[in-house]
Formats: structure tokens, sequence, C-alpha cells
């Protein structure tokens, strides 16, 4: 994939500093002390347009978001996605997300292990050859450094529309022994799921008429002993 983007791409995220961080690695461990608190940190691993991770943030203020993708082209376009979201509030800065420019691959050297209590991955790139699949963003070479990443409420939720790498994701997170949870094969089979921020992505494909399929990965222990209680709830005990 490659992007053209406007010239001065590089210098116009250098001068963002209050929203961009171009060396994540530099906060290894110290990310509640950038956000000066000590709230819950969600990360988006391939952020595209930023158009989830700017709503999840404007939606949810009580959470310190983290939007990474490998393009500074993509980057920018967050970085206005992000301002417009918090456009209508007296924030010169949005005060609980940040964008970063960083290459999954070496996402252990961005976060001490537990620094992080949700991971979205959303219409990662599927990667459709067989030769390919250790670059899936489920690949469970992901998901190992995943887990040492995650702090003890920590999950996974995952979204595509590629029924192919949603099969592959399944197993991979079985092969894991992972817990899956509110899977779903037609996410908004019932008209748009207004308790889901959509991606870019999604409303396109939800135009085409295209199935978005959805399931939340539980890694964390105290994730799953919630789950448990509310498993017995449900279908009794």
């Amino acid at each position: 994939m490659r992007l053209r983007g406007r010239k001065g791409i590089r210098e116009s995220l250098e001068e963002q500093q209050d929203l961009v961080i171009l060396d994540p690695a530099q906060y290894k461990g110290k990310w509640q002390q950038l956000f000066g608190n000590d709230r819950p940190i969600h990360v988006e691993f391939g952020m595209g347009k930023g158009q989830f991770i700017s709503q999840m943030s404007y939606r949810n203020p009580d959470i310190n978001y983290i939007g990474f993708d490998m393009y500074d082209e993509l980057v920018r376009r967050a970085t206005e996605k992000t301002r417009l979201a918090w456009s209508d509030t007296e924030a010169d800065t949005p005060p609980n997300i940040k964008l970063a420019l960083a290459n999954i691959e070496q996402i252990e050297n961005v976060f001490e292990p537990g620094e992080i209590e949700r991971i979205y991955l959303n219409f990662s790139d599927p990667w459709p050859k067989t030769k390919h699949a250790r670059r899936r963003l489920t690949h469970p070479r992901f998901l190992d450094k995943y887990r040492q990443l995650l702090n003890s409420r920590g999950q996974i939720h995952f979204k595509t529309d590629s029924q192919t790498l949603f099969e592959f994701s399944l197993n991979s997170f079985a092969d894991s022994g992972l817990q899956m949870t509110n899977i779903s094969l037609n996410l908004h089979r019932e008209g748009i799921n207004e308790e889901h921020v959509m991606t870019e992505y999604e409303q396109k494909f939800m135009g085409k008429g295209m199935h978005i399929h959805r399931v939340e990965v539980l890694i964390g222990k105290d994730a799953l002993e919630e789950y448990e209680k509310t498993r017995l709830e449900k279908y009794g005990k």
C-alpha cells in the first residue's frame, strides 16, 4: 500500500506535538504519565483515517485512546478527524487521545507489559494469500504480543468485512486458548447498530450491503472472571 499525500506531511505532524507522537517508543511505560492520569488506555492498531478512534475519544472522555498507523499521511488525516470530532467543545487540544506513527511489528517496544486495557483491530489488511498469513494482525504471533501488553481487564475487539479473515481469526483465537464472546456474523443485521462507532470502511461496506463480522476476545484475569459471572447469569447455573 502506497499513499500519495500532500507535500509537507511530516512537517505538519511535527507541528502537532499536542496530538501526534512520532516516536512512541519513548513513552514505553510512561503513557499514563503523558496523559496525566491513571485512566484505562485503549488502542487501535491500524486506525486508517481515524474516524473510529476520534469518535471513541469524544464519546468516552474517561478513557485514554491511542491510534496507531504506519503511514504518516493517514496519521495526518486522523488529526483532522480528531480535531473535527472535538471542535464543538472548549478544548484547544483533544485531552484523551494521541495519534502515533508506528509499525505494529515492533509494538512490544512501545508498551510495557500490562500497560493497555483494550485493543481494537478494525478492518485490518486480510492478507488473503496463505503465504502471507503471518502478517495478519490476528495471527498467533501477534496474539502473543497482545497478551503480554494487556492488563487484567484486557480485551481485543475485532471487526472485519472479510469472511476469510474472520474464520482465520476465530481459529487463531481458539488455537491460542482465548475466550471469545459476542460473536456476530452480521453486526448490523437489524439496521445500524448505534452502540458501535463505525469506521470509514464500515460505512462503505454497509452501503454495499456487505456483512460486518465482529468478536470480542477476553484476555485478562478480571475480564474472564467478569465474563464468567455474566455467562452464569445469562444461561443459568
